[in-house]
């Protein structure tokens, strides 16, 4: 009987840690919600254990909302990031800015990311500012809503509308300006600094309490170092593709080189047993010798502009028009005409005409 006994115990002990150690399983209100683990639980469905005391969801209305409960009321879950640790939450009932009049964080495990004070005036319904939204949801027939964060505008309303509250607003997103009004339909970014499992998450792990009477967590389920294989794949490729294309780039480059000195090798062979009464390659004289230049025809440009070639009234080089009592050269054979100064220097450099480039003969002295 004894022994029994002691066998029943040590069964209860060992369920007990089994029971202690099995981690919950993720869960969901429904497909379109966000994701629910550790430290978030389920209330109705799961049991304390799985989760991190004032974490706890639960799923309300046909749509099967995921819904946490502040101490100030009911919000909508939009949205949960375990690796940054951070929450987004609305009004269920689509009016953020009446729950955010009432909000109170002070005994919850959650902060604002990003606070902003906003200052909240009910004016009357006459009164309306251009420039100026105002929050419909709690506004009616007699009276507007406006919530700013602008001095100015404070000042402005102060005189003539009814002063409400000045409320942090846990924005989602920093504002670097001074907001000149809002009707605040954004979503409250809030973050939680523990239980501090964002770091496990980050490592793929799961995060859980040591035991049920204690707040301490653990992180389990940690892979192993080192790369994925999939990883490692893609930097292998990454690593292996530029090499690879260095090495035949390589290769490319010294075939290259081989190539022209064989190339130089074998014409500096063809040459050396090559005659040597192969003459030389004949240098050509690029322009023409002054005396050559004199020996075109020259002409003063008389008052009628009138030259050898009937519609030349611009030099082709400088692109001047001829004036009076200047001297212009013309070709011998195409009769093109220039200044003078413009066609010389050009004939010392170039033995053809700057237009049709054909090469201008002498003219034959005059025996």
């Amino acid at each position: 009987m004894d022994t029994a006994f002691l066998i029943l115990i040590l069964l209860s002990i060992c369920c007990t840690t089994l029971t202690s150690a099995q981690p919950c399983y993720k869960s969901a209100c429904s497909r379109v919600e966000p994701v629910i683990q550790f430290p978030f639980w389920l209330k109705h469905s799961q049991p304390d254990s799985c989760g991190y005391p004032g974490f706890g969801l639960s799923c309300h209305g046909p749509t099967h909302q995921t819904i946490l409960t502040l101490p100030s009321g009911n919000f909508s879950v939009q949205g949960i990031n375990y690796t940054t640790q951070e929450i987004w939450i609305n009004d269920p009932n689509n009016c953020l800015p009446k729950q955010i009049l009432s909000l109170n964080l002070s005994t919850s495990p959650f902060l604002g990311v990003f606070t902003q004070y906003f200052a909240f005036f009910n004016c009357s319904f006459h009164y309306t500012k251009n420039g100026l939204k105002p929050i419909g949801c709690i506004s009616d027939g007699n009276y507007t809503v406006y919530a700013t964060t602008s001095f100015k505008v404070i000042g402005l309303l102060s005189g003539v509308c009814d002063f409400i509250a000045m409320v942090p607003v846990p924005a989602e997103l920093p504002f670097y300006e001074e907001v000149v009004s809002s009707d605040l339909d954004g979503d409250l970014r809030l973050k939680w600094e523990e239980p501090a499992c964002g770091v496990c998450v980050s490592r793929g792990g799961q995060c859980w309490l040591k035991s049920n009477s204690s707040r301490q967590v653990e992180c389990f389920n940690v892979p192993k170092r080192g790369l994925p294989s999939g990883a490692r794949y893609a930097i292998t490729i990454g690593a292996g593709v530029p090499a690879s294309m260095c090495i035949l780039g390589l290769l490319c480059f010294l075939c290259g080189r081989v190539t022209s000195f064989r190339r130089r090798n074998s014409n500096r062979v063809r040459l050396e047993g090559a005659s040597s009464t192969v003459a030389p390659r004949p240098t050509v004289a690029v322009g023409l010798d002054q005396s050559a230049i004199d020996s075109f025809p020259k002409v003063v440009v008389g008052e009628s502009l009138r030259l050898p070639r009937p519609n030349d009234h611009t030099c082709p080089i400088c692109l001047s028009e001829y004036k009076p009592k200047e001297i212009v050269r013309s070709m011998p054979e195409c009769e093109h005409c220039f200044h003078a100064d413009c066609v010389d220097e050009w004939l010392r450099l170039n033995a053809t005409c700057p237009v049709c480039r054909n090469s201008p003969e002498k003219p034959h002295p005059v025996p």
